[in-house]
């Protein structure tokens, strides 16, 4: 077996994985979606709730305090 020969079967067995590899992925993909499809269609939706807007627009004094501690903690831990 000369050395063409052996470079001509190790391109045709690449070949063949990739192919096998390559149908797995789209097999995977295909049953993935009817999955989910099929999940949404037994599961019953909720409903989606609006985010209640603060009075004002603006966010309270409360709100403003917690979220500088929380930044001022990750950055003191983070830094």
């Amino acid at each position: 077996m000369t050395i063409f020969d052996m470079l001509g079967q190790s391109g045709v067995l690449t070949l063949l994985g990739m192919a096998v590899v390559f149908l797995f992925l789209i097999i995977l993909v295909i049953s993935v979606t009817l999955t989910g499809k099929l999940i949404r269609g037994i599961v019953p939706q909720e409903e989606e709730t609006a985010a209640v807007p603060l009075p004002g627009g603006t966010p309270r004094k409360a709100v403003n305090a917690a979220i500088s501690a929380a930044l001022t903690e990750y950055r003191k831990d983070n830094a």
